[in-house]
């Protein structure tokens, strides 16, 4: 059954269903229909793509005031006779660079097939904060923003590690207040769905056509509930639950933050089930770590760490947390040998003769662009959190209990977030069921370490037309956890709005210990 759809515990299915228009109550935000149209002049850059810049309002409040910059990037359709317009991208994040992505994944077949590229002009940008566009900035230059991320302290994975991390996570926030204030207020991501339309207005579709990964996603849920009368069809791939991102589904839910609340520790603990599964079956000539004991590596780590010299020749000092940090990092499923390569030499490497302190590494390399700062900036902006340095410790322990390894790390995986300035905290609050034109695809993996499935579940419920595509695989994303079947449905519901039928579900290509 390789490739094709199925139901689950039913006979294989060869057609979808096709959902038509249904009249829409005349719903839109009107503070983004206030603004101009951004005038778009294309020109080329490199490999068949081309370049823009856009300019949005920074405050829709005052759209003929102060504009900012937004990068784009297309490749055009390779069949113009047949092109049905513009595919919007956003590839997730928050804070990587959606122009620097679609370079290197426009042309993945797994992810957009030839057909798909034939129909449609694939678009992405650099959304508000990030990059190349009006970008956030929490330091003078890159030499004291490497040096300070290079110092930042390690998750801690023991209350004794938390003042520190405390500390670096309070002044990482002060310092983007102090260096891009003026910018934060206006970086939740309402305001960039505004864009997003405003960009649809631009290259002249009437409705959109998105494809929206991991954050994205959230993006695609806020626009079918500010726009829903102009979704011509948006396919939602590694889904977060948009309600658990912005407030949570109950009031006790604003004591947890958002990794917590949106089920992350038992996500990140079924995938590396899973990982240990396949290790299993794939046996010690496929997967290196096959019998490995996690739990005798992170307690021998905890009393010293472990010096590991990397394949590029730089030494590393694996900590205890930086081990959980790796089996927690497991969202790419062809990374997997290699991360199990890597736990073998760990476990077979001899303890230290001394205290290793500092790592005997080169100078750090320049800081990939502004990830982490607009990472921060957006989600901070975007998700009600605890403000409380006693409510995350008091959680972690809890967490930590419950799930080990990966409890304690996702309580702490937006701290930042407990100091940022109030006045940039803007969750959406409004309703998450208007009616779309349109049906919206759902898309995710049956064990997601970084979407859950029980979000993707909640958002089908949550939206009011919406259908899922469950993969029957571990890993983050048909971006990575490969499908063939699931492109195919993905492909013809963008092209010709067909959705697959209620329950279906589609395998992966291959097990990442394939030879």
């Amino acid at each position: 059954m390789r490739g094709g759809w199925r139901r689950v515990g039913a006979g294989m299915l060869l057609l979808g269903c096709v959902l038509g228009v249904v009249a829409v109550p005349p719903y839109a935000d009107e503070l983004a229909d206030a603004a101009a149209t951004p005038a778009l002049e294309w020109r080329d850059c490199a490999e068949g793509f081309q370049c823009a810049t856009a300019q949005v309002p920074l405050d829709y409040r005052e759209p003929e005031r102060t504009k900012i910059d937004l990068a784009l990037i297309k490749l055009p359709a390779s069949d113009p006779s047949r092109r049905i317009g513009t595919l919007f991208v956003n590839f997730g994040g928050p804070g990587p660079s959606g122009v620097d992505r679609m370079r290197q994944r426009a042309r993945w077949p797994w992810l957009f097939s030839e057909e798909l590229r034939a129909r449609f002009d694939l678009v992405s940008w650099d959304p508000r904060g990030v990059n190349r566009s009006t970008s956030v900035r929490c330091f003078p230059d890159d030499a004291q923003r490497n040096a300070f991320f290079t110092a930042f302290p390690d998750v801690p994975d023991t209350p004794a590690g938390e003042p520190a991390f405390f500390r670096a996570s309070r002044e990482l926030a002060d310092r983007c207040a102090q260096q891009s204030g003026w910018l934060l207020p206006h970086l939740n991501s309402v305001n960039t769905v505004r864009d997003l339309d405003l960009l649809r207005r631009a290259v002249g579709d009437a409705k959109l056509t998105y494809h929206g990964i991991s954050y994205g996603t959230y993006l695609g849920a806020l626009y079918a509930n500010l726009f829903p009368g102009r979704v011509r069809a948006l396919a939602l791939d590694a889904t977060l639950d948009p309600l658990g991102n912005a407030v949570g589904h109950a009031s006790s839910a604003l004591h947890r933050p958002v990794d917590t609340r949106q089920g992350l520790p038992d996500a990140l603990a079924d995938t590396f089930h899973a990982f240990r599964r396949e290790c299993a079956a794939a046996g010690p000539s496929r997967c290196a770590f096959a019998g490995g004991d996690l739990a005798a590596l992170v307690d021998r780590a905890r009393r010293r760490p472990i010096p590991l010299t990397e394949p590029d020749g730089t030494r590393v000092d694996y900590t205890s947390s930086k081990i959980i940090e790796l089996v927690a990092g497991l969202d790419v499923p062809g990374d997997w040998p290699d991360a199990a390569a890597t736990l073998r030499r760990l476990a077979d490497t001899a303890p230290a003769t001394r205290p290793t302190g500092v790592p005997e590494a080169p100078d750090p390399q320049p800081y990939p662009a502004n990830r982490t700062e607009a990472y921060n900036a957006i989600q901070c902006a975007d998700s009600a959190t605890p403000r409380s340095e006693s409510d995350y410790s008091a959680l972690a322990a809890a967490e930590d209990a419950r799930v080990p390894y990966f409890g304690r790390r996702t309580v702490y995986n937006m701290m930042t977030c407990a100091y940022w300035p109030a006045e940039a905290v803007a969750p959406y609050t409004g309703r998450w069921d208007r009616i779309p034109a349109n049906p919206v695809l759902v898309i995710n993996s049956r064990v997601d370490p970084a979407t859950p499935h029980p979000g993707a579940v909640d958002t089908v419920r949550l939206l009011a037309r919406a259908r899922l595509l469950t993969v029957d695989g571990a890993g983050h994303s048909t971006m990575f956890v490969r499908s063939l079947c699931a492109e195919r449905v993905k492909r013809e519901y963008l092209i010709d709005g067909i959705l697959p039928p209620e329950g279906t579900s589609c395998p992966v290509d291959r097990s990442p210990f394939a030879p």
